[in-house]
């Protein structure tokens, strides 16, 4: 059985904070983890899933019902079904509180990030806290003895990374997509054509790791510049992609302002690109991009909350893949290669001078831990994630 490294995150929260928020995209296993917590939830718990029309007319009385809860932990699903909820809740924590019963009330789970924050963030502020699920990283799917190079290819869904083959595992990885194009765009966006979102999400693909240029995205897509915008903003909402900003600290030097952009899940890069087995994706164009971005969401993934994700690239081509700042101070530096003999390019060590970092990483497939030129360690993406932990 797969060890999911948010569950202790998830326990704590419960024990200090009277809602918390589980969210992430759907299929990476939020219902799972829900349920596994309510197995040994010492007060009893109540699982409703707002995808339901049964447990929906549960809650017709939404007060009197959850006020009949009390002591319960009280689990919903797919909570931006139902906005009108949390005003509800925000009556029922405080008549709680003012009772002495601090914590352990609410977990709600959803799948689409700005407009749920928005929701609870105006009904129950100083009430809710939030926590993000992520695909399984690497070391997680460790536990269950499926390789790196397998979670790179088939990605962190545990569908698609337990599946029996990787052309069943490809298949899910359609239907996923598909399923978000049919039912998540027209839901969370009604007013976005989702066949052109899904033209947009597959050029993404094409362009794994690659600097946002709007204009050419739009020039492709036949649309506007701005329409590009509401596209990946949906995108980033659903945490499907990510925009990855550059560290924009005063230097004295010209720095690249535009985000990259990688679609967070590997596995789904390959989908889009009909990418099946790791031969495939070896002979693909995609392959070093891919990986790049792999490490990367699994380093976030491992990261420090208070460890802020930047990348850092000047006009005269000084670069680092991934920089991790605190407190708005550049600490770690990170280079990402596809290599068995890693080797770093000048423009890495003037840039870790620049921003004054001495704490320099390459990520490389290999296992051995080395050093390597201008101060710097060769080191696996596992070890690595252990050290950010």
């Amino acid at each position: 059985m797969i060890v999911r490294s948010a569950e202790t995150a998830l326990r704590a929260r419960l024990a200090k904070n009277p809602a918390v928020v589980l969210l992430g995209p759907r299929q990476v296993g939020k219902t799972t983890l829900a349920r596994k917590l309510a197995e040994d939830w010492p007060t009893g718990t109540l699982y409703l899933d707002m995808e339901r029309p049964a447990d929906r007319r549960r809650l017709d009385d939404a007060d009197a019902y959850l006020r009949q809860q009390r002591g319960k932990l009280v689990i919903i699903d797919e909570i931006h079904r139902v906005p009108g909820l949390f005003e509800i809740l925000r009556g029922i924590i405080d008549d709680r509180r003012a009772a002495g019963e601090r914590s352990g009330h609410f977990l709600l789970l959803g799948s689409a990030g700005i407009e749920l924050m928005r929701q609870a963030s105006e009904s129950l502020a100083g009430r809710i806290t939030v926590l993000e699920i992520q695909p399984l990283d690497v070391t997680e799917a460790a536990t269950a003895a499926v390789a790196t190079d397998v979670c790179w290819l088939r990605g962190g869904f545990p569908d698609s990374l337990l599946a029996a083959s990787d052309a069943d595992s490809l298949d899910w990885r359609r239907d996923f997509i598909r399923s978000y194009l049919e039912r998540d765009v027209p839901m969370f966006a009604p007013r976005l054509p989702a066949e052109t979102v899904g033209r947009l999400w597959t050029m993404l693909a094409h362009q794994q790791s690659g600097l946002l240029n709007q204009a050419r995205l739009a020039s492709s897509l036949g649309v506007s510049a701005p329409a590009v915008g509401r596209y990946i903003d949906l995108l980033v909402d659903l945490k499907l992609v990510r925009r990855l900003p550059p560290w924009s600290g005063n230097l004295g030097k010209r720095l690249t302002k535009a985000p990259k952009v990688y679609i967070r899940d590997s596995g789904v890069v390959h989908a889009l690109l009909e990418l099946e087995t790791l031969h495939d994706l070896a002979g693909h164009p995609v392959a070093g991009p891919s990986f790049e971005g792999m490490v990367i969401e699994n380093l976030i993934a491992a990261a420090s909350e208070r460890r802020a994700a930047y990348f850092f690239r000047t006009q005269d081509g000084a670069e680092i893949d991934l920089v991790f700042a605190m407190g708005g101070v550049p600490g770690i530096a990170i280079e990402i290669k596809r290599a068995s003999a890693p080797t770093l390019e000048k423009g890495f060590t003037i840039a870790c001078e620049d921003l004054g970092i001495r704490q320099r990483y390459v990520v490389y497939p290999g296992r051995e831990r080395f050093p390597i030129r201008h101060g710097a360690e060769a080191i696996s993406l596992p070890e690595l994630m252990e050290l950010l932990r």
